[in-house]
């Protein structure tokens, strides 16, 4: 069993055997996921909206995670949608809040960090982002993440991550962005201006 496999049935429940990647178009399936990282995810399963992790390679600094689509995802269900000029999609900017899921997946998993413990991350800057393909619902998208530079002090952690989500074999999006990730606590509370 190789290091990615080996992260992977340590933390992870198994498959379950009818999971054959179909998606339903209206509604979420039952999560697959750890339920102890869905109760430290800092958003709930309707922000969350992944339901499987389908490798982590700490080695490689990279997760990724399987997002189903349907037509009642957020923002997604507000189009006007037509099949000509304006067919039904993921929004550009749930995936924009999907770069901060998956960048959740890889502290969780790769760092060892947890909310619980105080910790929480920001986006920081948005360096690129491409939107390559429209994804339509159905099919589940494949969200991948690699750190390409981490700094680390005892109170934050610095994360740039190259994200790269597919539909099939279609590259529906590219990111490069970074996140600011904070050690929080009542007595050094997160730096909020008044």
């Amino acid at each position: 069993m190789g290091l990615a496999a080996h992260h992977r049935a340590a933390m992870l429940p198994p498959r379950r055997s009818d999971d054959k990647g179909a998606q339903l178009r209206h509604a979420p399936p039952a999560m697959a996921l750890d339920p102890a990282f869905v109760e430290d995810c800092p958003y709930g399963p309707g922000g969350l909206l992944i339901d499987d992790v389908l490798e982590i390679r700490p080695e490689d600094n990279l997760v990724v995670a399987r997002m189903p689509t349907f037509d009642d995802l957020p923002l997604t269900r507000e189009q006007r949608a037509h099949p000509v000029r304006h067919p039904r999609h993921v929004s550009g900017g749930l995936m924009v809040h999907m770069t901060g899921m998956v960048a959740f997946v890889h502290t969780y998993f790769v760092l060892g960090l947890r909310h619980a413990d105080g910790w929480i991350g920001y986006g920081g800057r948005i360096y690129s982002a491409k939107f390559r393909a429209l994804a339509k619902p159905g099919e589940p998208m494949r969200l991948e993440c690699k750190a390409t530079q981490l700094r680390q002090t005892p109170k934050s952690v610095f994360g740039r991550y190259a994200f790269r989500f597919f539909q099939g074999d279609t590259l529906v999006y590219e990111g490069d962005q970074s996140a600011l990730w904070m050690k929080v606590t009542e007595d050094d509370p997160l730096p909020v201006e008044p």
